[in-house]
């Protein structure tokens, strides 16, 4: 009779054990869900390395009000008129290559790719097309050197706007601003800039 309490009693014991270890596994994995989940959010992998550096953000809304930069001057003779298409030959939102594009604006000046630090606290942003001479604090007629430290006075994205940004690379070509409809539906309007390398001929 006591053999049978004494191993009613070591049972009973097992089981409180093997419960209270799965629960601390499912609390252990739960808890790892939850940084794993935040992590995502905040642009890190499970060992809190930053994982957003050079992030595409083809995903946000690329349109824009239409406003040009003060001094920034007309295309003497661009390749795609106002008005004209022109199919697009770059990625900068998801469904916009291959699109094709009316031509609203064209100007002549220099573009940039610059990396900089979101205002709203977001993760850095490398190597962003594109940036033109006239958004930038400063600009005088000479272009900024590759390495240059600038302010950014644009909002193509959140948190764009008053960034410190460093210059990647500089050219000066035309740039247009343009309309157009992606793979997806979505019409883009005055999106902000695509280089005349960027657009081919219809054909």
């Amino acid at each position: 009779m006591l053999n049978k309490i004494m191993i009613g009693i070591i049972s009973f014991t097992a089981a409180l054990t093997l419960s209270a270890c799965a629960g601390d596994d499912k609390e252990e994995a739960n808890q790892n869900k939850t940084v794993q989940e935040s992590n995502e959010m905040s642009g890190h992998d499970m060992q809190g390395n930053d994982v957003t550096q050079g992030m595409d953000h083809s995903s946000m809304n690329h349109s824009g009000n239409g406003e040009i930069p003060q001094g920034l001057k007309d295309a003497a003779n661009p390749t795609f008129p106002v008005g004209s298409k022109a199919i697009i030959q770059a990625n900068h939102m998801e469904g916009m290559n291959g699109a094709e594009a009316t031509i609203v604006g064209a100007y002549d000046t220099t573009v940039y790719t610059v990396s900089y630090t979101p205002t709203n606290g977001g993760n850095p942003v490398t190597d962003h097309k594109w940036v033109i001479h006239e958004e930038l604090q400063g600009a005088g007629q000479e272009p900024f050197e590759t390495g240059a430290e600038t302010t950014i006075n644009a909002n193509h994205m959140e948190g764009m706007q008053g960034a410190n940004a460093t210059i990647e690379s500089a050219l000066e070509t035309t740039v247009y601003m343009v309309d157009y409809i992606t793979a997806t539906g979505e019409k883009v309007t005055n999106h902000k800039w695509v280089t005349e390398s960027e657009l081919s001929a219809v054909e």
